[in-house]
């Protein structure tokens, strides 16, 4: 073997960057080259998470390569360039492009194809998979000449290329051969309850009947026969008829492959070819199972990595074929044997058929949980699954369950077994989970609640909750019941609030990190006046504290707002002509503004004179408060526009301007479905259509990306700004401290429904609070810049040194962080390489 050993990965998918993450915390990145050969043109994404781009997600969203990931580990990708051929005696491959490479370890990950049955007329134009983002796009471009489309194939990915044609407009069939949806994953009552939810969504299904020819004319689908006798008239066909081993490299080298299709791998994911494994949906594991999931993808991937990096493995021995998903906005959850296939196993059946809901538990005699299906509801799938097959045997009380009735806190999470699995996606145990204390931690460190996202309510009932907690060693109570009794009692005062409902040791004292500027946001956001007078200022970081971001060299960064990234050319000269004057770093951010850096904290007055007397005012980069409105251009300019998102983003951001809260907050404006703005990555995100506008709440673009999700669509402005009015205040009331919209969304109870049942409805009788909290921030808001330029006394604080005040200690030198960047791809290469 080479000093330094090469691994090959063919196939860069899900299972493949998991395989990679392995091989990096294992190490393995470290001392061996990983050269990724991919057949599509784009590196891993969320196939699972496939259907979210005609929601308005981007290729670019679903990723799941994080930024710098590969450059990070040395490792070398080439898209859109597939493996053709294996020569295993050479241990080298061949791709389409004609480049070989040789291998130590060849890791195969080509996944699987689309089956499309071998009916006539299958090759029209108007035929499609469902299966990849190229796909999808071309799905997308031909439905705009389509009225009916029809997707052959009723399981999970066809219901979900179902909901897709219906979204783009058109009239929607789904033909099934088995005798119900969803087969292979629910039985009889669950496959009624979810037929009978989608109907009344406007789709037409067809169960119990085959594809029998697709019709053409002119070389396009106009119609489908099927086996029954009844012919549909559709314009548009998606075969979503389940999914066949990508095993042809495997069978054209020589390599053992299953009867009915699959790589032949061992315990360890070993092909025939020691040099040579398989893993995910390609690979026909040791039990004889093609995994379809991507958890025993995951799992297989892990397996692979420990023997590569030579730790002792149990290998991969079966996976948990558990699964839970939202179909048409219809829960949908199966676990263990969820068809009651054990001798002597009893049903506990609770069915709504009303409301569609359907909930199966199957048990043993004995009581033991072997397994269920929830449609309609599936609250309680991350609790179950874990107690499946457990002793001793679920106490009587659980099954209650299935009717909706709540478990007793004695039956919850908390009475897991310590080596319960509790994410089926990654094998992480509660065990795991609780050497952890946030939700952000867990997914850091264990990646559970990563994957499918089923288990985050039950890994967020295992960590210690905020209110067992306390805000920090001074209050007892959470930020937001801090902001309750600061807002019913009108508290004005960090120390009036400490002595009255702080710890006992704590009153009398000055608090600490945390309480201080939590507090400080409270009080800001309940309009106590300029945060920099009196106590306030003692409350406030680094940054609020000069009103400027402090940059890692010890200077500060300004940022003028930009109200929806429209700016006239007098203001642009202004921002050139201080940049040049005081030799500062220019920089276009993400959110249409300017930055400006390298100033020292006794320049920032004399730069933000010139900016207030421009009309420019404080962007707020430096606060827990709103950002920026991001916007396109909008039915201005753009042929596609259907609003004017410039005016309503410009109306957004000067209406929440300086809005203090639990944590930054970002927006943006797009001015039709094809999302230039990407507001949907967004705190709350507006999104123009023919009829108004949808408002999406709870994006992060951050560290842990999140799609936004609809709260209301098609409206009007007036209803859009009072939503977003009730919207931001109940958060700013409820969340806790340093919580993003996103983390806030996934924590509160009931979610999005409880959400809009609250903002929307009004369900609690707050709104009229809520939107006159709003109405007295918008009416109270001043420019702290401004405010602070007429007042001698507050420029006090803006000196470098407190024992020179008016000019810098010359033997004191400042310097800049990094000069002008200038172009230099020279570490681009043909192999993908870089050195940086």
């Amino acid at each position: 073997m080479n000093p330094t050993p090469t691994i090959v990965l063919v196939g860069h998918g899900m299972v493949g960057q998991r395989f990679l993450e392995a091989l990096a915390e294992r190490g393995v990145t470290g001392r061996a080259r990983i050269v990724v050969l991919g057949e599509e043109p784009r590196p891993a994404y969320d196939r699972v998470q496939l259907t979210s781009y005609f929601s308005g997600r981007t290729p670019e969203e679903l990723s799941v390569v994080g930024d710098g990931f590969l450059e990070r580990h040395g490792i070398e990708l080439r898209t859109g360039d597939p493996v053709v051929a294996v020569d295993r005696a050479a241990r080298t491959v061949v791709t389409g492009s004609g480049r070989t490479v040789a291998y130590d370890h060849l890791v195969l990950a080509t996944g699987s194809y689309p089956f499309v049955p071998p009916v006539p007329g299958r090759d029209a134009a108007g035929c499609f998979v469902y299966r990849t983002i190229e796909d999808l796009l071309a799905i997308e471009e031909y439905a705009k000449g389509a009225t009916t489309g029809a997707v052959v194939g009723g399981g999970l990915l066809g219901l979900e290329a179902a909901g897709a044609l219906k979204g783009l407009g058109l009239a929607t069939h789904v033909v099934e051969f088995a005798p119900r949806l969803m087969p292979v994953q629910v039985d009889e009552g669950g496959g009624a309850a979810l037929l009978r939810t989608i109907e009344r969504m406007g789709l037409t299904v067809h169960t119990g009947t085959g594809t029998q020819e697709v019709v053409a004319d002119g070389g396009a689908v106009t119609g489908m026969r099927l086996s029954d006798g009844s012919e549909l008239a559709v314009d548009m066909v998606v075969f979503s008829a389940g999914v066949r081993p990508r095993d042809q490299l495997a069978r054209e080298c020589g390599l053992a492959v299953g009867e009915r299709g699959g790589i032949a791998v061992d315990a360890h994911c070993r092909t025939s070819d020691p040099a040579v494994f398989a893993i995910g949906e390609c690979a026909l594991a040791a039990d004889g199972r093609v995994y379809g999931l991507v958890a025993p993808g995951y799992e297989m991937a892990r397996t692979v990595a420990a023997v590569l990096a030579g730790e002792a493995d149990g290998g991969f021995t079966g996976a948990d074929l558990s699964t839970k998903l939202k179909l048409l906005g219809v829960d949908v959850a199966s676990f263990g044997d969820a068809h009651g296939t054990a001798e002597g196993c009893l049903d506990v059946v609770y069915a709504d058929s009303r409301a569609g809901v359907y909930k199966k538990l199957v048990v043993d005699a004995e009581g033991r949980l072997l397994g269920g299906v929830l449609v309609g509801d599936a609250e309680a799938y991350g609790l179950l699954r874990p107690m499946t097959g457990s002793r001793p045997p679920v106490p009587p009380e659980r099954l209650v369950l299935p009717a909706g009735a709540g478990a007793p806190a004695a039956l919850g999470p908390a009475a897991l077994p310590d080596d319960a699995v509790v994410c089926s996606c990654h094998n992480v145990t509660k065990h795991a989970i609780g050497q952890c204390s946030t939700l952000a931690e867990v997914k850091r460190c264990t990646k559970a609640g990563t994957g499918c996202g089923g288990c985050v309510k039950v890994i967020e009932q295992l960590l210690p909750s905020p209110a067992e907690q306390g805000l920090c060693g001074c209050f007892p109570y959470t930020r937001s019941e801090l902001y309750e009794i600061a807002r019913t009692l009108r508290t004005t005062s960090f120390a009036a609030l400490l002595d009255s409902h702080g710890r006992e040791a704590a009153k009398g004292g000055e608090g600490c990190e945390v309480c201080k500027p939590a507090v400080g946001s409270i009080l800001a956001s309940l309009g106590n006046g300029y945060i920099l007078d009196g106590e306030q200022a003692a409350l406030q970081d680094t940054n609020d504290h000069h009103l400027a971001n402090l940059q890692r060299n010890g200077s500060y960064s300004v940022v003028p707002r930009v109200p929806g990234g429209e700016i006239t050319p007098e203001k642009l000269i202004v921002i050139g002509e201080v940049a040049r004057d005081f030799g500062l770093y220019t920089k276009i951010t993400g959110g249409q503004r300017i930055d400006l850096f390298g100033a020292r904290v006794d320049q920032l007055p004399s730069i933000w004179t010139r900016l207030v007397d421009a009309g420019f005012e404080s962007g707020h980069a430096y606060g827990k408060a709103l950002r920026t409105v991001k916007s396109c251009v909008g039915q201005t300019w753009c042929r596609y526009g259907v609003q004017d998102s410039v005016r309503m983003a410009i109306r957004l951001e000067l209406r929440y301007r300086g809005l203090r809260a639990p944590h930054k907050l970002k927006s943006a404006v797009s001015g039709c479905a094809r999302e230039c703005a990407e507001a949907r990555s967004k705190d709350f995100g507006v999104i123009a259509t023919a009829g108004g506008w949808n408002l999406y709440v709870g994006g992060n673009g951050g560290a842990s990306p999140r799609h936004a999700d609809l709260l209301a669509q098609d409206l009007s402005d007036a209803e859009l700004v009072r939503l977003i009015d009730r919207f931001l205040m109940f958060y700013i009331r409820t969340a806790e401290r340093l919580e993003r919209t996103s983390v806030w969304l996934e924590r509160l109870e009931g979610g999005l429904d409880h959400l809009r049942e609250v903002v929307v409805d009004d369900s609690l009788g707050l709104a009229a609070e809520l939107e006159s909290l709003m109405a007295a921030h918008v009416a109270g808001y001043r420019d702290e810049w401004a405010e602070t330029l007429d007042d001698p006394e507050r420029l006090r604080r803006f000196v470098s040194f407190v024992n020179a005040p008016e000019t810098p200690d010359p033997t004191v030198r400042f310097v800049p962080e990094r000069d002008q960047i200038k172009p230099d791809l020279a570490f681009l290469t043909l192999e993908g390489v870089t050195s940086r």
